[in-house]
């Protein structure tokens, strides 16, 4: 009777277990990032909490935990206290509960976020006029309402009637903040060019001509035509700025703490508000696919711990495309080269030994390797050949978008190559025969029937690339990835494309909020958030990459035999 093991069915099922197993891992890990993502922005009920020593809080209810109290925790309490905290730990064999509250108000009290055990609650309520302001800085507000000044003057002074008056004033502050936000950027950052390119033009001439030749004077010329073009312009925007500023401050609500502090908040300053105990679901929905609609569209604020990741989406976008374009046509060059053209030996082995040896390379060697030889030697010498005017400040001798897709396209080589190399071994050789038979060269048998049958395979190797090169950070540190770059490399002003200009990306942003964020437990919802989108926008470019692989396919299979 033949054994189990030899009929090889222990190794199916290790095999098929191992599967299972990673299978399980890999889908346990994105619906981690998935709950825990999708519910970051959902607006939850606003708390007030009244301990046995007599401190009020109010905020948001953002984590449950158990510990255990030390003794001298349990003896801090009022005596009247003391009896019932014991039992109640008691009752729990040690063990006492606690909740997260994020009570916000940073300015006030130091801190945004207050443990609360269980047995220290003496009361607890639903304000019904509670309210959560989101600020431009200095993070989340939680009170309620006493007051709506204009000028200086009360116009409301009631909760509900500060409510209503803050929704007809609010979208009127908040255009005249975006407006104000363009004003201070665009209108303001192309005068602040103008005057810099002519500073340029001045600096250029001199280096080519000296110091007393006609041209730098004639540059002078120009500088003073340029600034007091300028000047006006400059004057103008100032002042509408400031006008924008004088309409703007005369709005300001009052806000009360749960501990009876006040403080007056204008409405510039604040970004989203909602009395969090009185919406309906709908309204709670509504809040929800706003935060939604911020955190993809708008910029980052509050030390990337609020606001969106536009800019972040753009980079990773952007970056990732033209280290596809620039990595694949080498990668397959070189895989046709070694495939078609190149005869076995030493010499050929040796270069295949160091490709595979160069896909187990760390990263972080690509980013050194990419600092020190794009940014400082080939930026630098680029600065000195085509920008000499700019320097000591270097244009291209410093991390930007275009040397971090270089590293990144040498760091996802191998895997173009190798990917290529084995698609190109899979066209059947009676193709070539048929090819070299009916009198084509080698060139027109690859480009006419090789390459299009083993598209399929290129673009595989394309997809591996990309989903590795997009998630990749540790380079990132070291050649463009900035925490903040409020200019994006694409824009509407000429050139349009600046492969010079550092660059947010979603892989650097969700390893600042981890580690660099000073306000941790804030940021810990929004690191599965950007990691949530991260693999969207991973999941997004894979998807387009193999729909155009799956259109190849079907093109040639019918063509193979």
């Amino acid at each position: 009777m033949t054994s189990l093991a030899a009929n090889g069915e222990p190794m199916i099922w290790l095999t098929g277990g191992s599967l299972a197993a990673c299978l399980v891992m890999v889908l346990g890990l994105l619906a981690i990032v998935f709950v825990q993502g999708i519910g970051t922005f959902w607006p939850a009920r606003l708390v007030q909490i009244e301990t046995s020593q007599g401190a009020r809080f109010m905020g948001e209810v953002t984590r449950h935990d158990r510990y255990q109290p030390q003794e001298q925790t349990l003896a801090a309490l009022p005596v009247a206290a003391v009896e019932a905290a014991r039992k109640s730990v008691n009752d729990g064999n040690g063990w006492a509960g606690r909740r997260l509250l994020r009570t916000g108000n940073f300015e006030l009290t130091n801190e945004h976020f207050t443990w609360v055990s269980d047995f220290e609650i003496a009361s607890e309520s639903l304000p019904p006029w509670a309210m959560l302001l989101e600020r431009m800085a200095w993070g989340r507000f939680y009170g309620v309402p006493t007051a709506l000044l204009v000028d200086g003057q009360p116009v409301a002074t009631d909760p509900q009637t500060v409510w209503a008056r803050f929704q007809e004033f609010h979208p009127g502050v908040l255009t005249r903040v975006a407006t104000l936000k363009k004003l201070e950027t665009e209108d303001i950052g192309h005068i602040n060019a103008a005057i810099e390119n002519a500073r340029l033009d001045i600096r250029a001439a001199e280096l080519s001509h000296g110091a007393d030749s006609s041209q730098v004077r004639a540059a002078r010329e120009r500088v003073d035509e340029v600034n007091q073009r300028v000047e006006q312009q400059f004057k103008d925007i100032q002042n509408q700025i400031a006008a924008i500023h004088h309409e703007n401050d005369r709005y300001v609500v009052i806000m009360t703490t749960a501990d009876g502090k006040t403080k007056n908040i204008k409405l510039s300053d604040i970004v989203r508000a909602f009395p969090a105990n009185q919406l309906s679901f709908m309204q709670r929905v509504g809040v929800y696919f706003s935060r939604w609609w911020e955190f993809l569209v708008a910029e980052p604020r509050e030390a990337n711990s609020e606001g969106g990741v536009f800019p972040a989406i753009y980079g990773t976008v952007l970056m990732t495309l033209i280290m596809s374009f620039m990595v694949v046509p080498f990668g397959v060059l070189s895989a046709l080269y070694l495939r078609e053209y190149a005869k076995a030996g030493p010499m050929i082995s040796a270069v295949r030994i160091a490709i595979n040896n160069l896909a187990g390379v760390p990263s972080i060697v690509f980013g050194v390797f990419g600092l020190g030889f794009f940014c400082y030697i080939v930026g630098a010498g680029v600065d000195e050949w085509f920008f000499p005017a700019r320097l000591p400040n270097p244009t291209y001798g410093k991390g930007g978008l275009l040397w971090a897709s270089f590293t990144l396209a040498l760091l996802t080589l191998p895997v173009v190559i190798v990917a290529t190399e084995e698609s190109l071994a899979a066209v059947p050789g009676s193709m070539r025969e048929g090819s070299y038979a009916c009198g084509a060269s080698k060139w027109q048998t690859i480009v006419r029937i090789v390459l299009p049958r083993a598209l399929p395979g290129i673009m595989t190797g394309a997809i591996l690339a990309m989903a590795r090169g997009a998630g990749e950070v540790a380079p990132l540190m070291l050649v463009g990835a900035v925490k903040l770059a409020p200019e994006l490399p694409l824009d509407a002003s000429f050139p349009f494309l600046h492969p010079q200009r550092s660059f947010m990306h979603l892989g650097f942003h969700i390893y600042d909020l981890g580690f660099q964020s000073p306000n941790s437990e804030a940021a810990k919802p929004m690191v599965f958030t950007t990691t949530l989108l991260l693999i969207v926008v991973i999941a997004t470019l894979n998807l387009a990459a193999v729909w155009l692989r799956g259109r190849l396919r079907r093109r040639f299979v019918s063509n193979q035999f």
